[in-house]
């Protein structure tokens, strides 16, 4: 029997935002993890800032990572397990890089010898004070890490491919060497998937790491270009589920949808939670679901400046610590149980080459049909171009028709390439 899928929160404190960790009170965050645990899920993610645990490069703060520990310890005491983001990194619109690696000392982020070493320990270290820890699941290397290697950032850290990759297996391997067996991976937000010059590919977020993560925000073009209650916008996180599947090295890898929300003024407040039922409603219909952590526990306080608005929005609870009719929702889908879904049988062609990255975004034709099946009933997964015609391959996937340029396949019969 498959395991039952996941339920968590992102953890944004409630007072302070993740500044909290410059002035840390343990009796607040326990607060919060009690208005977190009271909605019914079983884990959280937390996000350590990286300038604040690691302002100098061979300097990782005992204090900081002390009160990593009493956070992790604060959540098993109530019964919620605990995945920690290391390289913050990006949050909320703003970055957090250390001294180190900026201005006077600019080194590339992803080739530096030096700063890759550095982020190597910092990564190693982390994981090995909480490796005894019962609750810990594992380490993200970073909160959507990606958006510092190409455009929109304004100061972008080039690499290419195969440096990602390298750095990428070099920091999950950090990771395994401080918490051995833990399940650890990367996050990137979907520029991964959608934009044809990302350094950080597909093949990557689906074969590196324990499980595949997935990131969905609707304000990526989706709702406006579909609106709200489209079918695209409510079943987007699925698409991204289901899109990251061609890329998979085994055919039951594990995928997280790490993030997801309900973002005003695209979601409006009086709509969010018909928003998140129906989100969350999709994603279950994908086999292989590791977990769905939503985005965020804690309103941002309207006391801290310069937050884009939609940020101030997001908790499923306020910054007060009550509970929003989001946070119902939430609940609700984390204390029912779910059945395993039945396979996905139709797959949709994609292409393998990461320069073809813009057919999968919105308005690309491997989005609009995707989501032309969907409105149709068909509950598409998707396979690479590479492997359509490989009989072996769908069959383990439980594939038996290929859609291709609008036109339904049936897939080929086991040994009938032989």
């Amino acid at each position: 029997m498959p395991p039952a899928v996941r339920f968590g929160v992102n953890y944004t404190p409630s007072e302070g935002w993740f500044h909290h960790w410059l002035d840390f009170d343990l009796d607040s965050v326990r607060a919060d993890l009690d208005s977190i645990a009271a909605l019914g899920v079983d884990h959280v993610r937390v996000f350590a800032l990286w300038p604040y645990f690691q302002p100098n490069r061979t300097l990782i703060r005992p204090r900081a990572v002390q009160q990593l520990i009493a956070l992790a310890d604060a959540a098993a005491e109530r019964g919620l397990d605990v995945n920690v983001d290391g390289l913050q990194g990006h949050l909320s619109s703003f970055d957090f890089l250390p001294a180190w690696t900026r201005t006077w000392h600019r080194r590339n982020l992803f080739t530096d010898p030096a700063v890759v070493d550095g982020q190597a320990a910092y990564l190693r270290t982390l994981a090995a004070a909480l490796a005894d820890r019962p609750n810990f699941i594992g380490m993200t290397l970073g909160n959507e890490i990606n958006q510092f290697s190409a455009g929109p950032h304004p100061d972008p850290d080039p690499a290419t491919a195969s440096q990602i990759e390298a750095w990428l297996t070099r920091m999950l391997a950090a990771c395994e060497e401080g918490a051995p067996g833990r399940l650890h991976l990367h996050a990137e937000y979907d520029a991964t998937w959608y934009q044809s010059d990302q350094p950080f590919t597909p093949a990557q977020a689906a074969r590196l790491g324990a499980v595949t993560a997935v990131h969905s925000w609707v304000f990526n073009g989706t709702a406006q270009r579909y609106g709200r209650t489209s079918v695209p916008a409510e079943h987007h996180a699925a698409y991204l589920v289901e899109l990251s599947k061609a890329w998979a090295g085994r055919p039951d890898r594990p995928v997280w949808l790490q993030e997801v929300g309900a973002p005003a003024p695209l979601v409006p407040a009086e709509h969010a939670a018909a928003f998140t039922e129906a989100t969350i409603k999709a994603v279950l219909d994908c086999p292989d679901l590791w977990g769905i952590t939503w985005w965020c526990s804690h309103d941002v306080s309207r006391d801290l400046a310069d937050f884009p608005e939609l940020e101030y929005g997001l908790g499923l609870l306020g910054s007060d610590r009550r509970a929003k009719d989001t946070a119902a929702v939430l609940a609700a889908a984390a204390r029912a149980a779910h059945p395993a879904p039945a396979p996905r049988t139709t797959a949709l062609v994609v292409p393998a080459d990461p320069a073809l990255r813009g057919r999968l975004a919105p308005g690309g034709p491997v989005f609009e049909a995707f989501f032309r099946l969907a409105a149709d009933g068909a509950r598409p997964t998707t396979v690479l171009d590479e492997r359509a015609a490989d009989a072996e391959h769908l069959r383990a996937r439980s594939i038996t028709e290929v859609v291709t340029a609008g036109q339904v396949l049936p897939a080929p019969r086991p040994g009938a390439l032989a």
